[in-house]
């Protein structure tokens, strides 16, 4: 697998799109700050790592829908800088999603934050994704 952060972005994408309440994947760091985000900003119901029976850590995420129209809360997940084509930006030149509605999270030398926190630090990094 050459690109491990996009193949846990369509696992959560593919199980919001079959409306499937939980999701599994394997674990890395990278992961699970994106997951600690997704959980901070009310994408994500609740989240759990564990090791599982071959040593393995793994990520279970509890997807979150609306009670009554039962719709996922991530509407779009959209994975931006990849292998091929890293993608940079900014502080000054963070982009905004859904013109401040969605969220960036951004790799930064602070580590993994939303474009909100990397423009209060003042700093800039690799778009990972966008989601809203």
């Amino acid at each position: 697998m050459t690109d491990p952060i996009a193949d846990f972005l369509t696992r959560i994408r593919n199980a919001a799109k079959a409306n499937h309440k939980v999701v599994e994947a394997p674990s890395s760091k990278i992961k699970k700050e994106i997951t600690k985000i997704l959980y901070d900003q009310g994408y994500i119901l609740a989240y759990k790592f564990y090791t599982d029976e071959k040593g393995h850590e793994q990520i279970k995420i509890a997807l979150k829908y609306h009670p009554q129209t039962k719709l996922c809360a991530i509407k779009n997940l959209t994975r931006v800088s990849r292998p091929g084509l890293r993608r940079y930006s900014s502080a000054s030149d963070m982009p905004r999603v859904l013109n401040g509605l969605g969220i960036a999270i951004v790799s930064t030398s602070k580590g993994i934050l939303t474009d909100k926190a990397a423009r209060e630090a003042n700093v800039g990094g690799e778009v990972l994704c966008f989601i809203y």
